[in-house]
């Protein structure tokens, strides 16, 4: 059993950063890839980044590269999404999930726990 909690969302001006945060109970969670999703209003929930059981690899999603970085910190058990160069359609609310399958899967399916989310509202 894992537990998500993200955090760090907030009200930001356009090309503003933010460094969200997803902290994880359980003993297992280093067996678990990680991803980020998020969703807009009136929007599909969409993957935007994930990273690897170690912490080594990383993938993004045309969305977000080049302004969002994901990190582990596998003995404490936390993800981290930095975001750079905000825009007002990143406004969402962003997810973290612990998946059982590729770093690179954006198959909500493969998601096995999912934290509650944290709203990010961009400005313009």
């Amino acid at each position: 059993q894992v537990q998500l909690v993200e955090s760090g969302g907030g009200l930001v001006q356009a090309g503003g950063s933010l460094r969200l945060s997803c902290a994880a109970s359980g003993r297992t969670f280093s067996t678990y890839a990680m991803g980020w999703f998020r969703q807009a209003p009136g929007r599909e929930r969409e993957f935007i980044a994930g990273i690897s059981r170690g912490g080594i690899n990383t993938y993004y999603t045309d969305y977000v590269k080049g302004r969002c970085t994901v990190s582990r910190d596998i003995p404490g058990n936390a993800v981290y999404l930095r975001m750079n160069s905000l825009e007002p359609e990143d406004t969402a609310v962003y997810y973290c999930a612990a998946s059982m399958g590729s770093y690179r899967s954006r198959e909500e399916s493969d998601c096995a726990y999912w934290g509650r989310g944290t709203q990010v509202t961009v400005s313009a």
